[in-house]
């Protein structure tokens, strides 16, 4: 009987049965983009000014950070109006969603592996 090799990761349904560090999603892992992504989970859309606050950014930082992450296809950028104002509001793209519950099997498969 062929037995998966340890490092292996598979996965069924929505949980992680082994865990693989290289397996972790680099778009979403870096510190400011996962605090996008967890608030994004929680309030999408979120306007640009409100989402900077929470994850305590500069306007640059903020926005190179949603450039990878939009390159990634996880959030979308949609660019308005209030009123007269403009209004950019960032939104979690069904993909972002899915790439965001992945990430936290990872996890909870790395977090787990050390119990």
């Amino acid at each position: 009987m062929a037995r998966n090799h340890p490092a292996e990761a598979r996965t069924l349904g929505n949980r992680v049965s082994r865990f693989d560090h290289t397996a972790i999603d680099d778009a979403i892992h870096g510190r400011l983009r996962l605090g996008i992504m967890a608030y994004l989970s929680t309030v999408s859309p979120a306007p640009f000014v409100e989402l900077r606050a929470k994850v305590n950014a500069t306007d640059g930082n903020l926005s190179t950070h949603l450039s990878k992450l939009e390159e990634a296809g996880y959030v979308r950028i949609e660019k308005t109006f209030s009123g007269k104002k403009p209004l950019t509001l960032i939104h979690l793209t069904k993909p972002g969603r899915s790439a965001w519950i992945e990430y936290l099997n990872r996890i909870q498969a790395l977090l787990s592996a050390a119990e």
